[in-house]
C-alpha cells in the first residue's frame, strides 16, 4: 500500500504550479527568459562540506571523498538549475555509499547544448581513476545515458553503474503512451518539456543519440539501474528502453514504482527511502 507521503506527493507538486508551467511551451519559456536574466543558485548546502574547483571553466562540486566516483548529473529539463533536494541525495550517496561524489555544474540550455556538453560530461567522467558510476534525474538521467555511450564510444572501460532515475530519453514527445499517462502526472506535460528539449538540442536532431539516447546504440554498455513512476510521462520513455537493453545484451535493473510520480527515488516519502537503498547498493 502506498505510504501516505506518496499520496500527499501529488497534491503537494500540484500546489507548486510545475503541470501549469509545463503545459504551455510559451509558460516554459517565459520561465527560462525569466532564470536567465536572473539565475538560481547553484551552491551545495554548507552542511555537505563540499569543496569547489573549476573543469575547463565548469564549476565542479566535490563531496566525499575515496576511491569509488559517482558523478550525479541534476535533473530541471536542461533549463532549471540543480535544487536543493538533489544536494540531498548527493549527500546520502556520498556518507552511505561512501564515495566521492563528483557534481559538475553544467551550462544550462540555450547556452549548454547536447553537442558541447555530452562530451564535457564524458572527457569529466573518463579522467576519474577506479570505479565511477553515474546517476542522473530526469533530463540527467537521459543525459547521463548519453555519456555512457560517449564513453564507450571513447573506449573507456564500462562504468560501475549507470543509475537512470525517472530518465527523460526522447525528447520528441511523439511517444502515443505520453497522451494516456498526462491526465495522471501532477508534474510534467508535453508541451513544455518539449519546448525545453528544444532548447538543449539546439541544431542537433531530435533523434541524435546525444539529445534523446533511446535511439543510440545500448551495446557494450555496463550495467543500468533504473527506476520510474506509473503516474510519469517518463515511464514511456523507461519502457521503451527494457527492450533495447534485452537486444544489446545490457544488464537492466528496472524498478516501477506503482503509483509514483516524477523522481520519486529523490523525494522524502518511504518509497523514496528503498529507492535511495538500492542507489547505495547500486554504486558502493
Amino acid at each position: 500500500m502506498a505510504s501516505l507521503l506518496s499520496r500527499l506527493a501529488p497534491l503537494v507538486i500540484t500546489l507548486r504550479g510545475s503541470k501549469r508551467m509545463f503545459s504551455s511551451a510559451t509558460r516554459t519559456l517565459d520561465r527560462v527568459a525569466r532564470l536567465q536574466r536572473k539565475p538560481a543558485s547553484f551552491e551545495p548546502p554548507a552542511s555537505l562540506g563540499a569543496t569547489r574547483r573549476e573543469v575547463d571553466g565548469w564549476p565542479v562540486f566535490d563531496v566525499g571523498s575515496g576511491d569509488r566516483h559517482v558523478v550525479y548529473l541534476h535533473g530541471g529539463c536542461y533549463v532549471f538549475e540543480i535544487d536543493p533536494v538533489h544536494w540531498t541525495l548527493i549527500g546520502k550517496l556520498a556518507k552511505e555509499a561512501g564515495v566521492h561524489g563528483v557534481v559538475p555544474i553544467m551550462p544550462l540550455a540555450p547556452v549548454g547544448t547536447a553537442a558541447e556538453v555530452v562530451p564535457a560530461v564524458a572527457s569529466l567522467v573518463a579522467s576519474l581513476p577506479g570505479q565511477v558510476s553515474i546517476v542522473g534525474d530526469s533530463s540527467g538521467g537521459g543525459m547521463a545515458l548519453a555519456v555512457a555511450m560517449a564513453l564507450r564510444d571513447l573506449e573507456v572501460p564500462p562504468l560501475h553503474a549507470t543509475v537512470l532515475i525517472s530518465p527523460w530519453l526522447d525528447v520528441s514527445g511523439t511517444d502515443p503512451r505520453l497522451a494516456e499517462i498526462a491526465p495522471r502526472d501532477p508534474w510534467l506535460a508535453v508541451p513544455g518539456t518539449h519546448a525545453a528539449g528544444a532548447l538543449y538540442r539546439g541544431s542537433l536532431g531530435e533523434a541524435d543519440w546525444r539529445v534523446s539516447p533511446l535511439y543510440g546504440s545500448l551495446e557494450g554498455l555496463g550495467p543500468i539501474t533504473m527506476f520510474s513512476g506509473t503516474r510519469d510521462i517518463l515511464n514511456a520513455d523507461a519502457h521503451r528502453l527494457l527492450p533495447l537493453a534485452a537486444e544489446a545484451g545490457v544488464a537492466l535493473d528496472f524498478h516501477e514504482g506503482e503509483g509514483m510520480i516524477h523522481n520519486y527515488p529523490i523525494l522524502p516519502m518511504p518509497e523514496g527511502d528503498a529507492a535511495r537503498a538500492v542507489i547505495v547498493a547500486a554504486v558502493r
